[in-house]
């Protein structure tokens, strides 16, 4: 692991595995670049994958409360410019696609494709509301309290009950999130406000969500596909909000299928 200073003075923590094209993974709110480790072993074949922890997670830096989504991004891409990345593939999860729709409308020519999982590009109406209480019990409470509501959004009770020792690595790494991160972060996310512009997204798209996802549901996923006619769509079976980990074998055969379509691999 390594670690690269923004010019805000932000430590933003990475890792750079495998050879081939570039692909940036971004990880969801509350975690960190562990989160990935059941795409590694697939993804270090044909690319040279950079995982990092997004601020206030994980071993990046936690500088104080709020943030905003281009203050994430603007950290994405100053790693980018550092690394001396030109051209990469993009997959984020949950906040970290979120963080890829704001770099990507920003910044186009940097994209050589981009994965949204499990996410979503508008802030639902009790956004504020909804995002501050979680901010005050995490503040109030510290982030041991948020490990059971965090579960129970984000994974079936089947996969709770059946994986204990996935589970156990996914409660480690919200009770290890910085609260200000977990603060940061939640303000910055309720703030999401990309969907009109979705349209102006040309790089090729792949959208997935899972069946049971209750955080960012099929039907934002649905709606984000209509905006974007020619990105690719699924849903996968059998999956809450973190599909990639209950539903490893799945999210990466769609993965490859994607990149294979476009002889990205």
């Amino acid at each position: 692991m390594k670690k690269f200073t923004t010019s805000s003075g932000v430590e933003i923590a990475y890792r750079v595995e495998g050879s081939g094209p570039w692909l940036t993974l971004s990880h969801s709110l509350a975690s960190n670049m562990s989160a990935w480790d059941f795409q590694m072993p697939v993804l270090t074949k044909h690319f040279k994958v950079l995982r990092f922890d997004t601020r206030g997670h994980g071993k990046s830096s936690a500088p104080i409360d709020p943030y905003a989504l281009d203050d994430l991004a603007g950290d994405a891409s100053e790693l980018l410019q550092h690394l001396n990345i030109q051209k990469t593939h993009w997959l984020g999860l949950s906040m970290g696609g979120m963080i890829g729709q704001t770099l990507v409308l920003g910044y186009p020519n940097i994209f050589s494709s981009l994965v949204l999982a499990d996410t979503t590009s508008r802030r639902p109406e009790n956004a504020i509301q909804m995002w501050g209480e979680r901010i005050t019990k995490a503040k109030s409470q510290g982030m041991g309290a948020m490990v059971e509501s965090t579960l129970t959004r984000w994974f079936s009770d089947e996969f709770r009950k059946n994986s204990p020792e996935v589970i156990k690595d996914i409660v480690s790494g919200i009770e290890t999130t910085s609260i200000n991160g977990f603060a940061g972060c939640c303000a910055a996310i309720s703030h999401i406000n990309t969907f009109d512009r979705l349209k102006e997204i040309t790089c090729p798209t792949l959208i997935m969500v899972g069946e049971q996802d209750h955080g960012t549901p099929p039907s934002m996923a649905i709606a984000m596909k209509e905006q974007m006619p020619s990105a690719e769509f699924h849903i996968i079976p059998n999956a809450g909000h973190i599909s990639n980990v209950e539903q490893p074998a799945i999210f990466n055969q769609y993965l490859l299928s994607f990149y294979s379509q476009y002889n990205f691999i």
